[in-house]
Order: structure tokens, then C-alpha cells, then sequence
């Protein structure tokens, strides 16, 4: 007979293995109602393989990376062209699951899964200068310039003063009336959030003043591509957007390739 306890720990383990599965894994029950938008791959970059990514900034010509995992988790600044890391700083808490960043003005801030911290920091020196406590997971996070704006694994998009990191306004994210949730990594492109789904290859673009998605990106040709080579990458988690030229990069946790896309004009 087995053990009680031996039972729990079966049963933990096995809901381990399944939120860490393949990036082939798509959620059950999402079937989208707006409509598709298409793009094009403009380039691609070498990633860093065991980068466990949560949250991606370009800003300046320069590259920013959060992963996670306990005792993995680190803030990053990666040379684009090579995906070598350049700077990076590891939460001296190796307790603490690190998730999405995001770079405004001087500073970068970045959330942790279920530690209920955001850690701030210096941009160009990495140095910590500070730290916010919220309720609830931490998972994707970014800015449209005034605001930061989080995720937390839920339908719901919060909008955070960047001075104190209280709550000033929430949205709900629907796709016609199905709620959508397990919203992740952010990103704030020309007045439209995009956020990755977990457990899926698609983004969502959404509208943040109704929450309503806009359209969708299917990106399985990518997963495609990087499963291809190896079978073992996680799902696709990370979206930086370069202002100068308009395009888009987008990765995966374990991805070794960062893809640059660009939209198809409408």
C-alpha cells in the first residue's frame, strides 16, 4: 500500500511535469473568435538555451531578459546579435521564482511567480535599489510609458503607479464572451497590449481601454521550428518590441532561437 504522503508527492510531481511540458501543449477549451493576423520572420538570433524566459525588453538598442525557475532566476542584459549574456544578477533569494520585467526610464522592474515581490533596479548598473509587495502571482509585465501593466495568470490586466505599485485601474480580457485567462508575458506596442497565452502558441493583441482582443498571432510554425531540433523547449513566453523598426521579437522558455517577425499590413 502506498502511503498517503508518497501519494500527495505523486500527484505534485505529475502536476509538475505537466506545467513544465513541451511548447507543443495547448490549453484546453480556448477557441478563438477575432480573427487571425499573419506576419513574416525577418531575422533570427541565437537564444540562450537555458534561459527559462519570462520577460523580454528591447529599449535602445539593447536587449533585456528575465527568466525563472528556483535558483535560476535572473535579470539579464544579452547581446542581441550572439544571445551571449552580457550583465546579468541572480535574486539573491533563491527561493524566489523570477518573472516578467520591464525597463522605464532608469529603472527595471521584475515580478516574482508566487513570492508576492517586485524587485527594482538601477538599468545600468543592476543594482537593486528597491522592492514592492503585491497580492497574488506575478506573470507578465509591462508599460505604455506612464503606467506598469501586469499580468497575473488570470483573465485580468492590472495598471500599477511605477512610485508605489498600487493598483489604479483593471481590465478583463474577453475574446467575444469567453474570458480569457492565463494571460503572461506583456508587451506595449503602438497603444495595443500583446500577451501570450500559456500553454498555447498564440498571442493576443488586445485593446486596453475595453480589454477586448483584437486579433490573434498563431506562432506553431515556430514551435514547430525550434521542436524540431529539440523535442525538450517549453512553451513560447516572450515579446520585445524595437520601436525603430517596427518589428517584433518573440521566444520561448529553453528556445534557442529568438525570431524577429514583422505584421503583415492589413
Amino acid at each position: 500500500m502506498v502511503p498517503i504522503r508518497g501519494v500527495f508527492a505523486l500527484v505534485l510531481c505529475l502536476i509538475c511535469v505537466a506545467g513544465l511540458a513541451g511548447a507543443g501543449a495547448q490549453r484546453p477549451g480556448l477557441t478563438p473568435v477575432a480573427p487571425m493576423g499573419d506576419f513574416t520572420v525577418v531575422a533570427r538570433y541565437p537564444h540562450d538555451v537555458t534561459a527559462f524566459t519570462e520577460g523580454l525588453v528591447y529599449i535602445d538598442g539593447q536587449l533585456y531578459e528575465g527568466t525563472g525557475l528556483e535558483q535560476q532566476s535572473q535579470l539579464r542584459l544579452v547581446d542581441l546579435a550572439s544571445g551571449t549574456v552580457l550583465e546579468s544578477h541572480t535574486l539573491s533569494d533563491t527561493s524566489e521564482f523570477g518573472e516578467g520585467i520591464v525597463v522605464l526610464g532608469d529603472t527595471i522592474y521584475q515580478l516574482t511567480w508566487q513570492s508576492q515581490i517586485a524587485h527594482v533596479y538601477d538599468r545600468d548598473t543592476f543594482e537593486q535599489t528597491g522592492t514592492f509587495t503585491y497580492e497574488g502571482q506575478g506573470w507578465g509585465l509591462t508599460t505604455d510609458g506612464t503606467s506598469l501593466i501586469m499580468s497575473n495568470g488570470s483573465d485580468k490586466i492590472v495598471y500599477r503607479d511605477p512610485a508605489t505599485f498600487e493598483v489604479t485601474r483593471t481590465i478583463s480580457v474577453v475574446d467575444g464572451d469567453q474570458p480569457i485567462a492565463d494571460l503572461n508575458e506583456l508587451e506595449y506596442i503602438d497603444g495595443v497590449i500583446w500577451a501570450n497565452v500559456w500553454r498555447t502558441n498564440l498571442i493576443a493583441r488586445i485593446d486596453p481601454q475595453t480589454g477586448e482582443v483584437i486579433d490573434w498571432l498563431d506562432l506553431s510554425a515556430l514551435d514547430a521550428e525550434v521542436t524540431a531540433t529539440n523535442p525538450n523547449v517549453d512553451v513560447l513566453n516572450g515579446i520585445a518590441w524595437n520601436p525603430e523598426t517596427g518589428t517584433v521579437f518573440v521566444t520561448g522558455k529553453f528556445w534557442p532561437t529568438l525570431f524577429e517577425i514583422d505584421l503583415a499590413p492589413k
